[in-house]
């Protein structure tokens, strides 16, 4: 997928900057119901020209952000952390009323694994290096055992989207795919056929859900304010509840403390092996 924005009109009598918000490659990469979805909801909360911006890699999105070419992003928790210094959460999906989602380790239907070890020597798909469901939590389950990636596996792919990554794994392209669960439960119930030609061996633990953040030196600022407001209200407005309704959301919900401690720790053990 290129890069793509999606500009709404300028308001009438309005000459105000647009209000920048950057999406990262989750499941519905491309569709254009959801992204006119959130666009409607943001430009009737914000009552301001809203602009999204969509990029391939979360590293595009991540230092759109840091460099102030946006005014807030839904990314990962693993950049997240990776930038916690500079960065803020200013609110955090919930999915089946939490505000946590897993990974899935995923094989072929028909491929006799039951679990990581029995994935040696094959070729795994991996979502994007900086994806805590797509690379982050497989890549720590292996730095258990003293193995890397590339160790482990006869080779690596990166799909840059975790639609791609069931995808390949369906289609026999890789045997083994690493994707973040509430993407592959989402397009369970859209596309069953995509999903059926897969199996889940392996189940991560709860992990906090990918945040909306806004840069540290912005949170403060009175339009990156009512973005937070409006998203946390999504829930109460008709354009807000057909976005989660299209993104098989129940909400949005500040963050608390420890909501990305476990993937804090799978960044340690990562980085202790490497």
């Amino acid at each position: 997928m290129g890069a793509a924005a999606v500009m709404a009109p300028a308001l009438p009598g309005s000459a105000a900057a647009p209000f920048r918000l950057g999406l990262t490659p989750v499941f519905l990469d491309n569709d254009a119901l959801v992204i006119e979805r959130l666009r409607r909801a943001l430009v009737g909360a914000l009552e301001m020209p809203v602009e999204l911006e969509q990029r391939r890699t979360y590293k595009e999105v991540t230092e759109m952000l840091l460099e102030g070419a946006l005014d807030a992003a839904w990314l990962c928790g693993y950049p997240y952390l990776q930038h916690e210094d500079e960065l803020s959460v200013v609110a955090v999906p919930l999915w089946n009323g939490k505000p946590l989602y897993r990974s899935y380790l995923i094989v072929g239907n028909n491929d006799d694994a039951l679990d990581l070890s029995d994935l040696r020597g094959g070729i795994h798909a991996f979502s994007d290096p900086d994806s805590n469901s797509g690379f982050l939590v497989t890549a720590s389950d292996l730095a258990k055992m003293g193995l890397r990636p590339d160790d482990f596996f006869g080779r690596t792919i990166f799909t840059y989207g975790h639609r791609n990554v069931v995808r390949a794994v369906a289609a026999g392209l890789v045997r083994s795919g690493s994707v973040d669960g509430y993407v592959w439960e989402a397009l369970a119930r859209m596309e069953p056929t995509l999903t059926n030609g897969t199996r889940v061996i392996r189940r991560s633990e709860w992990l906090g859900f990918p945040p909306v953040c806004a840069h540290r030196d912005r949170v403060a600022n009175p339009e990156v304010q009512k973005f937070s407001r409006a998203v946390l209200d999504f829930d109460r407005t008709s354009d807000g509840r057909a976005a989660l309704n299209l993104l098989q959301l129940d909400g949005m919900t500040p963050a608390y403390p420890s909501l990305y401690d476990g993937i804090r720790r799978r960044m340690r053990i990562y980085a202790a092996l490497r």
